[in-house]
């Protein structure tokens, strides 16, 4: 057994958790407020790394740190001879089964009814005709905040300073430059000046102050090579090296002063490029391609490596996933495939918080019914809950200090949406002197 990392009443509180309280009956059984058991909840979540209260309660059970007591009931018709009775942590497991059964056989029942259901363009939900999905109420780590000044999809995102800043995309059928500030402590959006070029399909990246925009697909129908930079400071853009060959939709992350960006449609096909920008040299470099070509992807860092994460090729959504080192760029592959994610995911979201890397949204073919986890160390996915499910694409992701931050996107018609998740908490502890 596991030294338990419970206090006492974090393990009363699970015990009751196990025995399907609400948060309300917990409070009214120990006599404390709703609130102060949403606390204890959060810090059994940090302790056991967990991000369920199932998740929590078998771990407890399991561990032998809690004991779920039987419930008396009248006594019935002997069971047969040989019956062993099934013990509580097991009758949990078996439940936690069924679900993963119901989901395996739900799922490709429901893609199948979703199948082909793509917009007219993959560059463009003008003219798409998406189908309905299912915008959930707030629940778990998930929270609803102030919505965008106007509904938005394929939209760059990016962090600076403590504001998010979402900028182009496609709006009311239209390509938009313009530039929306989401400030997370006042929860409310201010206006900057718009973008000179405006693009969607399109990414961002904060670097040394200033946030870079390369490409994207414009108003008349075009992939540009264009790469635009915003000063806050200023609020204002100038230009600088335009990409090696003109490219949207693909996956962009920063790492160690330098923009990375991976695949993305050049205007004929899905391409496995990837290129590296130099600010301080206004410089770009080609790498090793990608050994999946692919849009849409997300792209992620966690330690010294980055991640790929997902796509699609122009027929399907993908779960691969592939890492790249940056340093074994020229002396040797630098790319390792990784284990796949649970389900095909294009238009993804991917942001990294602590050693995990999330990837949030998809359904461009198939059905989204969750979210999911990565643990490189483990090599592993599980799954989370989504806010959106049925369809959710095309939309901005970004971490911003232990939350992510999922705003607009596309679920049968533009999202306007802003949802914050707790990726993880902090506790606070006293200073004894």
């Amino acid at each position: 057994m596991e030294q338990c990392p419970l206090s006492e009443r974090e393990k009363e509180i699970l015990r009751l958790v196990a025995t399907g309280a609400t948060n309300r009956q917990i409070a009214r059984e120990l006599y404390i407020s709703v609130n102060t058991v949403k606390v204890h909840l959060r810090n059994i979540f940090e302790k056991l790394d967990v991000q369920s209260r199932t998740e929590a309660a078998m771990i407890a059970v399991r561990e032998g740190w809690i004991s779920v007591e039987a419930l008396e009931i009248p006594e019935v018709e002997k069971p047969p001879e040989g019956y062993v009775p099934v013990s509580t942590w097991k009758k949990a497991l078996l439940a936690l089964a069924l679900v993963v059964v119901t989901l395996l056989v739900a799922l490709p029942w429901m893609e199948a009814l979703f199948k082909g259901v793509t917009p007219a363009s993959a560059l463009s939900d003008n003219l798409g005709a998406g189908y309905s999905s299912s915008l959930l109420s707030s629940s778990g780590r998930w929270s609803v905040k102030s919505s965008m000044p106007a509904p938005c999809s394929r939209l760059a995102l990016a962090a600076l300073d403590g504001l998010i800043y979402a900028i182009g995309g496609e709006t009311g059928g239209a390509v938009s430059g313009e530039v929306s500030v989401y400030n997370p402590e006042e929860n409310r959006w201010t206006h900057r000046t718009p973008k000179p070029l405006p693009v969607s399909n399109v990414g961002a990246v904060a670097l040394e102050g200033k946030i870079y925009v390369p490409g994207g697909y414009t108003r008349d129908g075009q992939v540009t090579r264009v790469l635009e930079i915003y000063d806050p400071k200023t609020d204002s853009w100038s230009q600088g090296a335009p990409l090696p060959t003109p490219l949207c939709g693909y996956a962009i992350t920063a790492y160690r002063g330098f923009m990375y960006i991976f695949g993305g449609w050049d205007g004929s096909s899905y391409t496995n490029k990837a290129y590296r920008y130099e600010p301080a040299a206004d410089r770009w470099e080609e790498l090793t391609p990608m050994p999946t070509p692919r849009g849409f992807a997300g792209a992620g860092v966690v330690g010294d490596r980055i991640y790929v994460v997902g796509g699609y090729d122009g027929s399907k959504e993908l779960a691969v996933v592939e890492e790249y080192a940056p340093s074994l760029e020229g002396q040797g592959n630098p790319w390792r495939a990784c284990s796949p994610m649970l389900m095909g995911r294009g238009g993804l979201g991917v942001a990294v918080v602590g050693p995990w890397l999330y990837a949030i949204g998809g359904g461009w073919e198939g059905y989204l019914a969750f979210n999911e986890r990565y643990d490189p160390k483990a090599d592993v996915w599980t799954p989370f809950e989504t806010p959106v499910m049925g369809e959710w694409r095309n939309l901005g992701v970004v971490p911003l200090d232990n939350k992510i931050y999922a705003i607009g996107g596309w679920s049968g018609g533009p999202l306007g949406l802003v949802e914050e998740y707790q990726a993880r908490f902090m506790i606070m502890l006293p200073v004894v002197r």
